[in-house]
This record gives structure tokens, sequence and C-alpha cells, in this order.
């Protein structure tokens, strides 16, 4: 959620903590801030709002100094404003932190009476409290004391004013990557912040800390044990996270699904055999073919991803599925039986819910094949095995991109299952082949943004949305309300479409747009009443149908087609005109898409 960056060297660092924070702002959050040390002492600036308003408060000329620390918050505790933004101060100690301190109330009283005075209403400022309560010359050790006492989730970054040329940091259930360079070192939650100054980085695990000075970094566990710890090369450009001539990261990020969907299977596909290969699962052919039930943890939209998987493993690959919200997982004592695999999805591969999860199965004896987009993420250090979506960088909130590269993946899995059971090579090839057609086919949908745009426009200023569909698009119709929500702040509602006679039938009226996805499958002639029902009741029709059809445009107000595939792959298409749908109403109403209010990027706290 929040951001963190740090720097120690030879050079300015205000300069290289707000550039580093201009790379995070796709997180989310609400203020930002700095604080520079230099043999001078400290000094702190902090904002309400965007970085540029930091950047305007900065006094460029006073503010020199070539060690500092940086942050974005995203309120937990305490208000958006500009006391309760990071860094925070205790006398010589200054702190940024994301994740949130269990047992600050306590600590709080605690350093009340001895005297300490608290500013801000957050969790973090105890934790600067308490690192200066310890302090006795050696931050590194004031530091490990204070982590000893404090409960909860953290990634850190702290200076001294008497270390001027020192930053310690430390995770536990926060991203913190270090990042390796002559003379210069870098402290961030993501490579983003850094990767314009160093592509060497070392990822941290939970437990770890890290001492960073110009001439070298160290890094050993919270308990002083010393800690081996390989540099990675970071092989994606900073150009793959500029808008490149769209208007905004979102929009930028749904016209590249073509490729990013071919980037998803390319290289691990088998057509002649009907099979495919992914070198991350470490399963061996006995382990595939005794997968006795199937467990797909993720929260948000990698939580729908996992909903359409559901229907393509049972029905294709004929094993059992449970999609669970992976925040409520690890706290209802899930059963976990011999032979269950659990698929554990998120894009950030950071997303806490779903790492402890993770940790809840592993825990219990499942098995762990962890689907992120992050390379070196801890989802990916920490599952037994895992596949990359291969996405490549999604800075849009609200994601897309990822969304249709988890399916792809979820799809690529779902055949090299049932090709060890009862899927034939003859099935398979037809899947795969079928599959190699998409990109094209989802070009065809791109192509129709701007009657889509059209369509946005009539629509812009209503107040609630009721979207609707049936079997492996029921899933859709929940990402498609769930993407307007996020970006527009429109009510909207997912439903299976014969489940609207159960209760929201009564909201139906000429105010009310209903979206449809109505494609020709198994349940077409089951919808076709359905949308025959919200009509009856002079409801506003929006379909999605396969190209040709006649029955269902005739009675709808406005319909967006889109190319025949097999139903296995027709979520890929059927949610491309609801992102771009969302997306252009977001715009019409004025609303930031990239960064839409409360909301962040990598959720790392509960």
């Amino acid at each position: 959620m929040c951001g963190i960056v740090g720097v120690v060297g030879n050079s300015n660092a205000a300069s290289i903590l707000i550039e580093g924070l201009k790379h995070l702002e796709y997180r989310g959050y609400d203020s930002a801030g700095i604080a520079i040390l230099s043999p001078d002492g400290q000094q702190i600036v902090k904002e309400k709002g965007k970085i540029r308003n930091l950047e305007a408060a900065i006094d460029w000329d006073a503010v020199k100094g070539t060690c500092g620390i940086g942050h974005t918050r995203w309120a937990t505790h305490g208000a958006p404003n500009q006391l309760n933004a990071h860094p925070h101060q205790a006398d010589k100690v200054a702190l940024v932190h994301n994740g949130i301190i269990e047992n600050h109330t306590a600590l709080k009283v605690q350093l009340s009476k001895s005297g300490h005075k608290f500013l801000s209403d957050t969790d973090t400022e105890v934790l600067a409290h308490l690192i200066e309560d310890f302090y006795d010359g050696d931050l590194v050790h004031a530091v490990q004391l204070a982590l000893g006492v404090v409960e909860g989730a953290f990634g850190i970054a702290v200076t001294h004013v008497d270390e001027p040329d020192l930053i310690v940091g430390a995770r536990k259930g926060s991203p913190l990557v270090v990042g390796v360079g002559e003379g210069m070192n870098y402290l961030a939650s993501d490579v983003a912040a850094i990767m314009e100054h160093t592509r060497q980085v070392i990822y941290l695990d939970d437990g770890e800390m890290v001492t960073l000075r110009p001439e070298g970094i160290n890094i050993t566990t919270i308990s002083n044990e010393e800690v081996k710890k390989e540099i990675q090369e970071i092989t994606w450009d900073l150009g793959q996270i500029q808008k490149g001539g769209y208007e905004h990261f979102m929009l930028k990020e749904i016209f590249e699904q073509p490729q990013t969907i071919r980037d998803s299977f390319r290289g691990r596909i088998l057509t002649d055999s009907g099979d495919v290969k992914l070198g991350g699962i470490e399963l061996n052919e006995w382990e595939l073919r005794n997968i006795r039930r199937i467990v797909i943890l993720a929260c948000g939209t990698s939580w729908h991803a996992g909903l359409v998987g559901e229907y393509l493993l049972e029905e294709y690959a004929r094993v059992p599925v449970e999609v669970e919200y992976a925040s409520e997982f690890r706290y209802r004592s899930p059963i976990i039986e011999p032979g269950t695999l659990c698929l554990v999805m998120s894009q950030s591969g950071e997303t806490l819910d779903t790492l402890e999860a993770m940790r809840e199965a592993k825990r219990k004896g499942a098995k762990v094949l962890g689907i992120t987009n992050v390379v070196g993420s801890t989802i990916a250090r920490e599952s037994e095995c895992g596949v990359y979506i291969h996405a490549g960088p999604e800075i849009g909130v609200a994601s897309t991109k990822a969304f249709t590269s988890q399916v792809t993946i979820l799809g690529l899995i779902t055949i090299l299952l049932g090709r060890r059971s009862h899927l034939s090579a003859e099935r398979g090839t037809e899947m795969l082949q079928e599959l190699e057609k998409l990109p094209a086919l989802v070009q065809k949908v791109l192509d129709q943004s701007d009657a889509i745009k059209e369509i946005a426009k009539v629509y812009a200023n209503h107040t609630n949305c009721l979207y609707l569909g049936r079997g492996v698009n029921f899933p859709i119709a929940l990402e498609g309300a769930l993407k307007l929500k996020e970006i527009s702040y429109i009510h909207a509602e997912g439903y299976p479409a014969a489940e609207m006679k159960h209760g929201p039938i009564a909201l139906i009226d000429p105010q009310m747009p209903v979206i449809v996805i109505a494609t020709r499958d198994g349940s077409y002639e089951k919808i076709v009443g359905n949308v025959q029902e919200v009509r009856a009741r002079d409801g506003k029709i929006i379909s999605i149908v396969t190209e040709g059809d006649t029955a269902i445009a005739e009675l709808s107000d406005h319909v967006i087609t889109i190319p025949a595939t097999m139903n296995f792959w027709t979520p890929l298409l059927s949610v491309i005109p609801l992102q771009l749908l969302a997306y252009h109403i977001a715009v019409f109403r004025g609303e930031d898409v990239d960064q839409p209010r409360n909301l962040a990027k990598a959720v790392t706290v509960e």
C-alpha cells in the first residue's frame, strides 16, 4: 500500500527520493514526506495530498544531504493530513513505516508515562519513540530491541541524526527491496522506485533487516544472525511503466492485453500433443494425477479470476474446486486433506491476506502453487512452486491485464491437469489452437473502444448499475461491477442472471442500467428470458453478445459484440468491454482513473 524509498551515498538525496516517490504513486496514497540527514542535522518535509504538493513545499536550496528516507502514506490510523504523514520523528530518530503496529495503544501509554510526547494519531509514531527510547549510540541495536517489543506487520526505514550516513531497514509482512550501487545504496518497498539508479537488487524476507551505508550493505535477521542473500537483476525496462502516449495507465494496460495474454502462454503450450508445460510447477506426474481437491486463495480481482478457474477446472479437469477469500481462510480453521493443492493468486505477490492464507495452508500440509506477476515477490519466494503470469508492470490501481493473464494461466493449468485424467489430446489441441487466436480476437474487441465510449457517455451520471452473467460469465459480471465501483464510484453489483428474480429485480426501473453478458453457450436461451424480464420492467439493457446475435440484440438498448470462441476462453473476451466501459465512464465523470480514492495497488495490511 504505502511506499518507501531510502538512499545513502554521495548525491543529493532529496531529488532521488522525490523521483522515487513519483514512481510509487500508482500504489495509492494520501500524503507524502521526506527526511534528509546531513552533518548539520535533520530536515523533515511532509504534506497532505499529491507528491507535487510535497515537491512545492521543499526549500531546495536548504534541503541538502546525501542520506534520506521518503514515504507515501495510505491512511490506516489517523486522518490523511500533514500531521499524520510520514516520516515520523522522535527527538533525533526519523522513521517511515508500511504496515500496522497492533499493540501501539499499550506502548503509547507506557511511553507517555516515561515522558514521551506524541503529535500524531498514528501507530507508526509509537515505533519511532520506542526506537529513540532504546537508543544508546547504536541505531541498529535500538531497532532490534524495538522490533522485539512491537506486534504486527512492518516494513520500515529508520535514520538517526548522530549516524548521518546510515539507514536501517527491516521487514515483517511488508515488502522491502535493497538496491545495490557503487557508492550509493537504496531501500524501497518496490523496485520501481529505485531501478532508475540500479538494477542490482536484494529482496528481504520476513524477519530480516539491513544496514545501508555509502560503502556497502549488511543483512542479518532482526535477532542479529548473519544472512547470505543473492543479488538479483531487474530485467524489465523503466519505459514499461510510462504511459506511452495513452491518457492513463489503465487505458494503456487495457490495450496491452493482446500482448500480455500472448506472453502468458508463450513457450508453455505444446499444441501438437494438446498439452501444457509449466516449468514452475514442480510436481511429478504421480502428484499431478493424484490431486483430489483444489483450493484457490485470492482477494479482489484475483478472487474473480479464481472463480473463472473454478468453472474451468471442475468441468475440464474434473477436480473439485473451492475459491476462498484469502482474508477469511485462515480465521475459520480450514480443512486441508491429503491431495489438496492450493493455488495462491496475487498480482503483486505481496497481498498480506493472501500471503498469510498461503502460510496457513502450508502449515496444514497443503501443496502450494503461487500465481503472481512480480518476480521476487514474497509469494513467489515462499510458495513451493509457481507460475509467473508475465503481464509486465501494472500501474493502474484497478487491475485489468493481470486479470486476463491470471485467467489464461488458470486455463493452462486446467489443460495440464485435464490431460492427465480424461481430456483427450485432440480436445487439448483444439483448446490450445483457440488460445493462440485469442490475442487477435481481443484486439477486435479493443477496436470498439470509441463505440463503447459513446455508450459510457449515456450512463456516466447514473448512480447504480447491475451486472448479470451465467456460468463462466458470472465471475465476469462480478469483475465488471468491481471495475465500475473502483474507478467511477458508482454503486454496482454483479449477480448470476437467474438470481435477479430473488431480490435485485426490485431495483429495475428506467434509471437502472443492466449490463448483461449473454454470449452463445449452453445457457443462452435462459439468459434471453432474463433479459426479457428486465425489458418488461423498463430497465436499460447493455448487452455483451457474440457476433451475429439477433435475439438479445433486439431486446437491448445498446449492444457490444465479441468474436465467437469456445466457451472455455470466452471470459478473456467478455471482460474487455466491461473494462473499457468502466474506464470511459470514470473519465466522463472526471475521476482519477489510475489512482482512485481510498484504494492501493498492493494491499499489505489486513
